[in-house]
């Protein structure tokens, strides 16, 4: 997005002003508009050039390209930056084999991580898909304090594929990521000093 012209960049003869606190000032010559603005010690701002005439808003234009700045960095941040993980399984899959897959299924959603889940067919497996919509199934029941089915189980080919969102925002799932991993610290040290103590004595 170009940046608004401001102050002697705005050649047109008059302008529809808007004051700093937002209050309508009216249609008045760009010379006494620019004007008012240094008497304010404030620039003029074209807000919408496309009107007719034009809208220029007294105001700071270094503080609120800051806070622009700020917002948009902001909402880069707070962005569902969610990746989508994918768990492989077989239908005939032994229980350590799938509850290995469990354990990484729950390890993306506490991480706010959408996964998909995928069940791979073979030979005669493929005449038998409600076998494998039952496994995913169990699935999302076995990590549903986690997450929820966000696309319920559909056969693709080959493939059935079920994905599962995270309950908790990524933000909010990394920050209680950081917290365990720093109150093991945090109470061992306490007992530390309580021996030490107990040394002393």
């Amino acid at each position: 997005m170009s940046e608004p012209r401001i102050n002697d960049r705005i050649r047109v003869p008059e302008v529809r002003l808007v004051g700093p606190g937002g209050e309508q000032v009216g249609i008045v010559r760009v010379e006494d508009a620019l004007r008012l603005a240094q008497e304010a010690d404030l620039d003029l701002v074209e807000v919408a050039p496309q009107a007719r005439p034009p809208v220029c808003k007294l105001m700071d234009f270094g503080k609120f390209k800051y806070e622009a700045d700020m917002k948009a960095r902001e909402a880069r941040k707070n962005q569902a930056n969610t990746v989508l993980k994918t768990v492989r399984l077989r239908l005939k899959i032994d229980p350590h084999d799938y509850a290995t897959k469990k354990g990484q299924a729950e390890k993306f959603l506490s991480a706010g991580d959408k996964v998909k889940v995928m069940i791979m067919f073979r030979g005669r497996e493929q005449s038998r898909p409600e076998m494998g919509y039952r496994l995913l199934q169990r699935m999302a029941a076995d990590v549903e304090e986690l997450g929820s089915v966000e696309s319920a189980p559909t056969q693709d080919g080959r493939n059935m594929v079920m994905v599962i969102g995270p309950h908790r925002k990524k933000a909010e799932a990394r920050a209680e990521q950081r917290r365990r991993r720093d109150t093991p610290a945090a109470e061992a040290a306490p007992a530390e000093a309580a021996a030490a103590e107990g040394q002393q004595a």
